[in-house]
């Protein structure tokens, strides 16, 4: 039986959290600051990824937003695209297009959404662990000054440390709602007088303190406790998902240096038990941000964070051992010494999103720049124009998706005879503006087929045909 097999078995790590004590109480975690190739790596897609976070609403193309969820105005900008809620579908499917490319990437690489590209990982391990390093020092140091009683150096470095995790979780606050109002309106918000917008800074202020809260105290709880995203994905980890993996099979049993170890080096003929190269130092332990130990298995608060495989390796140099003891592999890979295997599944998964990409992409591609609906007024019959005319009125609604201004005119398509009175203007359509108006369409009578006529209108912009679009045309019953 191999280790995670018996450790299963007798259950001595999944019947508690390594962050709670057996009494209830909190059981802080002093992380070792990680260091390595995989943290290098993580540090340089944090940075991307934070640029892209605190700019994008304050990034302007074409005098526009490029990033802009204004849910209360139902005004949404995505990479400069804007959409209306008659382009509700296409959002829907860009929803499931994402859910369904993370159900995909976890099946075959896991967890690692929340290690590499989570805003709550970013935000704690790039960010504020950082700050809580710079000021405090290691882990061992943060330890001795939380148990230090309370003097003018404790009062100086805590009082320093969470004034800036507050002014940092005000200046993430205020960010993401420049994404909800606009950047122009965040800045005349902050530039005007405070007495004009009480209401606005005391709201903004207890998100600022629930962000302070998440990451100044409740830190890796929000993964563990909170976050729904580790439960729902975990179920779609199996035996063949690649995630940081202890190597059993190679570092069992495992047995920290000893005597008979550094005669062994010198060349001495000493008899030693049988052991693998996991030497028992915990610093895989020491580094994890939620506390667990990645040579009982896969667990469900392990957020695929790679700092266990940069300790791990750092350590196995030292000891001249090969790396990889903890690395990205899949739990049958290590048990059976084969290659990960690609299952049904993942290419099932794979060919759902290929269709929902294909999708969203020819949806994109043929979205109208001009949404266009025209109506016969309702409630309203035709009117006899002469002795063989007879009109109706209709309502025209268009909006103009693009960031330019656009001239329309409406023409006739069938029937060939006909006569269109605007009442009111048509052109320009402003650019991201709806216009509203009513126009006539008078018909001669010999063009009448029946009480409900088809017509038909094309709205033409510089010569272009942009639509057509259907409607009736209401005349007596015998025409």
């Amino acid at each position: 039986m191999s280790l995670i097999e018996q450790t299963e078995e007798e259950g001595t790590f999944r019947d508690n959290l390594s962050t709670i004590h057996k009494d209830g109480s909190r059981n802080w975690i002093y992380v070792q600051k990680p260091a390595g190739h995989y943290y290098n790596r993580r540090t340089a897609v944090s940075i991307v990824l934070l640029i892209f976070l605190f700019l994008s609403p304050f990034v302007r193309v074409g005098g526009h937003p490029f990033m802009l969820l204004n849910i209360i105005e139902r005004k949404f900008v995505l990479f400069s695209i804007p959409f209306w809620p008659q382009d509700f579908y296409l959002v829907v499917l860009l929803v499931l297009t994402v859910l369904v490319s993370f159900v995909l990437f976890t099946a075959i690489f896991g967890r690692i959404w929340c290690g590499w590209l989570c805003p709550q990982t970013i935000f704690l391990e790039m960010l504020f662990r950082k700050i809580e390093y710079a000021i405090e020092g290691s882990a061992v140091k943060q330890k001795i000054l939380d148990a230090t009683a309370f003097n003018r150096e404790k009062f100086i470095k805590k009082g320093l440390k969470h004034i800036i995790f507050f002014g940092l979780s005000f200046i993430i606050a205020n960010t993401f709602l420049a994404y909800i109002i606009g950047s122009d309106e965040l800045i005349t918000i902050i530039t005007d007088p405070i007495s004009k917008h009480i209401g606005g800074l005391v709201t903004i202020t207890v998100f600022s303190f629930v962000f302070y809260a998440v990451f100044a105290r409740f830190r890796e709880q929000a993964c563990i406790v909170v976050c729904p995203y580790g439960r729902y994905m975990s179920s779609l980890v199996d035996d063949d998902t690649v995630a940081v993996t202890y190597d059993f099979t190679r570092g069992e049993p495992r047995k920290k240096p000893s005597k008979e170890d550094k005669l062994q080096k010198q060349g001495l003929a000493v008899q030693t038990a049988p052991r693998g190269d996991c030497i028992d130092c915990h610093q895989c332990v020491n580094v994890c941000p939620t506390g667990i130990d990645i040579r009982d298995g896969i667990q469900l608060e392990c957020v695929n964070c790679t700092a266990c495989i940069d300790a791990c390796d750092t350590i196995m140099t030292k000891v001249n051992k090969p790396k990889g003891l903890i690395r990205y592999t899949s739990f049958n890979a290590v048990k059976d010494g084969i290659r990960h295997k690609v299952k049904p599944r993942i290419y099932a998964y794979g060919i759902v999103l290929l269709i929902l990409l294909t999708t969203v992409s020819y949806l994109f591609i043929t979205r109208p720049d001009l949404d266009i609906l025209i109506l016969r007024q309702p409630g309203s019959m035709f009117q006899k124009m002469g002795t063989d005319e007879y009109a109706n009125f209709y309502i025209f609604q268009g909006i103009n998706k693009t960031y330019k201004d656009l001239q329309i005119e409406i023409q006739l398509v069938s029937p060939k005879q006909g006569k269109i009175t605007l009442l009111g203007s048509l052109s320009p359509i402003t650019n991201q503006t709806t216009k509203e108006m009513r126009f006539i369409l008078t018909l001669p009578k010999n063009e009448l087929t029946s009480s409900q006529t088809k017509v038909r209108f094309a709205l033409v912009s510089n010569g272009k045909i942009l639509k057509e679009v259907e409607s009736s045309f209401v005349g007596p019953e015998s025409p």
